[in-house]
Protein backbone atom coordinates (compact mmCIF):
# COMPACT_ATOMS: atom_id res chain seq x y z
CA UNK A 1 0.00 0.00 0.00
CA UNK A 2 3.01 2.27 0.51
CA UNK A 3 3.68 2.19 -3.11
CA UNK A 4 0.17 3.51 -3.59
CA UNK A 5 0.40 6.09 -1.16
CA UNK A 6 3.32 7.52 -2.84
CA UNK A 7 2.19 7.69 -6.34
CA UNK A 8 -0.93 9.24 -4.88
CA UNK A 9 1.10 12.02 -3.49
CA UNK A 10 3.54 12.66 -6.90
CA UNK A 11 0.03 12.70 -8.83
CA UNK A 12 -1.72 15.34 -6.25
CA UNK A 13 1.88 17.13 -6.44
CA UNK A 14 2.06 17.52 -9.88
CA UNK A 15 -1.77 18.67 -10.15
CA UNK A 16 -0.28 21.44 -7.62
CA UNK A 17 2.52 22.22 -9.58
CA UNK A 18 0.47 22.73 -12.48
CA UNK A 19 -2.08 25.26 -11.27
CA UNK A 20 0.44 27.18 -9.94
CA UNK A 21 1.92 26.89 -13.78
CA UNK A 22 -1.06 27.64 -14.49
CA UNK A 23 -1.56 30.86 -12.56
CA UNK A 24 2.17 32.15 -13.40
CA UNK A 25 1.05 31.95 -17.10
CA UNK A 26 -2.47 33.68 -16.90
CA UNK A 27 -0.60 36.36 -14.49
CA UNK A 28 1.70 36.71 -16.98
CA UNK A 29 -0.58 38.18 -19.85
CA UNK A 30 -1.10 34.23 -21.14
CA UNK A 31 -4.69 32.77 -22.38
CA UNK A 32 -4.34 28.99 -21.20
CA UNK A 33 -6.09 27.05 -23.89
CA UNK A 34 -6.10 23.38 -22.62
CA UNK A 35 -5.00 21.49 -19.78
CA UNK A 36 -3.74 17.50 -19.54
CA UNK A 37 -4.93 17.46 -23.36
CA UNK A 38 -4.04 13.52 -24.21
CA UNK A 39 -4.33 11.63 -27.47
CA UNK A 40 -2.82 8.32 -28.24
CA UNK A 41 0.70 9.86 -28.94
CA UNK A 42 0.74 11.41 -25.44
CA UNK A 43 -0.16 14.16 -23.00
CA UNK A 44 0.31 18.26 -23.19
CA UNK A 45 0.90 19.84 -19.73
CA UNK A 46 -0.46 23.01 -20.76
CA UNK A 47 -1.19 24.86 -24.11
CA UNK A 48 -1.37 28.69 -24.47
CA UNK A 49 -1.29 31.87 -26.14
CA UNK A 50 1.40 34.31 -25.49
CA UNK A 51 -0.22 37.02 -28.21
CA UNK A 52 0.14 35.17 -31.99
CA UNK A 53 2.11 31.88 -30.55
CA UNK A 54 0.72 28.19 -29.26
CA UNK A 55 2.73 27.93 -26.24
CA UNK A 56 3.06 23.81 -25.06
CA UNK A 57 4.32 24.16 -21.36
CA UNK A 58 5.50 20.98 -20.28
CA UNK A 59 5.35 21.27 -16.09
CA UNK A 60 7.63 19.46 -13.69
CA UNK A 61 6.78 19.54 -10.21
CA UNK A 62 9.16 18.17 -7.56
CA UNK A 63 10.46 18.35 -3.65
CA UNK A 64 13.53 19.97 -2.69
CA UNK A 65 15.22 16.60 -1.08
CA UNK A 66 18.38 16.73 -2.94
CA UNK A 67 17.72 13.45 -4.88
CA UNK A 68 16.59 12.79 -8.39
CA UNK A 69 18.33 15.97 -10.04
CA UNK A 70 16.36 18.81 -11.06
CA UNK A 71 13.11 19.03 -12.18
CA UNK A 72 14.81 20.52 -15.64
CA UNK A 73 17.06 17.73 -16.08
CA UNK A 74 13.99 15.53 -16.12
CA UNK A 75 13.12 16.75 -19.08
CA UNK A 76 15.40 15.15 -21.65
CA UNK A 77 15.50 14.56 -25.23
CA UNK A 78 12.79 11.52 -25.55
CA UNK A 79 10.42 13.48 -23.72
CA UNK A 80 11.22 16.73 -25.91
CA UNK A 81 10.38 14.52 -28.84
CA UNK A 82 7.15 12.96 -26.64
CA UNK A 83 6.07 16.72 -26.61
CA UNK A 84 6.43 18.17 -29.81
CA UNK A 85 5.11 14.81 -31.53
CA UNK A 86 1.77 14.92 -29.49
CA UNK A 87 2.18 18.25 -30.05
CA UNK A 88 2.41 17.92 -33.65
CA UNK A 89 -1.20 15.94 -33.97
CA UNK A 90 -2.45 18.77 -31.61
CA UNK A 91 -1.71 21.27 -34.39
CA UNK A 92 -2.61 19.03 -37.48
CA UNK A 93 -6.01 18.20 -35.57
CA UNK A 94 -6.97 21.97 -35.02
CA UNK A 95 -6.20 22.67 -38.75
CA UNK A 96 -3.07 25.05 -37.22
CA UNK A 97 -0.01 23.90 -38.38
CA UNK A 98 0.90 27.15 -39.87
CA UNK A 99 0.99 28.65 -36.14
CA UNK A 100 3.97 29.90 -34.66
CA UNK A 101 4.38 27.79 -31.85
CA UNK A 102 6.97 27.61 -28.32
CA UNK A 103 8.22 25.01 -25.68
CA UNK A 104 8.03 26.46 -22.67
CA UNK A 105 9.15 24.36 -19.51
CA UNK A 106 7.99 25.30 -16.21
CA UNK A 107 9.47 23.82 -13.30
CA UNK A 108 7.51 24.20 -9.90
CA UNK A 109 9.27 22.98 -6.43
CA UNK A 110 8.30 22.12 -3.07
CA UNK A 111 9.69 21.92 0.40
CA UNK A 112 10.19 18.25 1.58
CA UNK A 113 7.27 18.59 3.95
CA UNK A 114 4.77 19.83 0.64
CA UNK A 115 5.54 23.80 0.78
CA UNK A 116 5.70 25.95 -1.87
CA UNK A 117 9.33 27.35 -2.68
CA UNK A 118 9.93 28.10 -6.14
CA UNK A 119 8.57 28.51 -9.86
CA UNK A 120 11.15 28.55 -13.06
CA UNK A 121 9.74 29.38 -16.31
CA UNK A 122 11.51 28.65 -18.99
CA UNK A 123 10.60 29.95 -22.35
CA UNK A 124 12.10 28.53 -25.79
CA UNK A 125 13.24 25.46 -23.71
CA UNK A 126 13.64 23.35 -26.74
Amino acid sequence: MTGRRSADGRRKLGLQGEEFAAEHLVSAGYRIVGRNWRCPRGELDLIAEDEDVIVFIEVRSRRNTGTFGSPEESVDARKQKKVRDTAQYYLYLGKALERKVRFDVITVTFMPEGKFLALNHVKHAF
